[in-house]
């Protein structure tokens, strides 16, 4: 398969990526549901790096990959 139609395949697939920054520069990927799992304070996490907990609910970044090679943020 040439590298064409492998970035449509991906591109058709809406690959993205979802992402929970934190205040100290630390950010978490989670997946698309993550937040749909589990009891409420199940969801939070905890930084690693801080300790602080977060809430992907209200700081979930959405980025979907792009045709010309990068990710960008998906409008909602």
């Amino acid at each position: 398969m040439s590298r064409s139609r492998q970035l449509d395949a991906i591109t058709n697939a809406g690959l993205k990526m979802f992402l929970v920054p934190c205040s100290c520069g630390t950010t978490f990927a989670v997946s698309e549901t993550y937040d749909r799992q589990g009891a409420a304070w199940g969801r939070y996490l905890k930084c690693p790096h801080c300790g602080k907990r977060h809430d992907p609910k209200n700081r979930l970044l959405q980025f979907g990959y792009q045709r010309e090679g990068y990710w960008k943020t998906d409008d909602v």
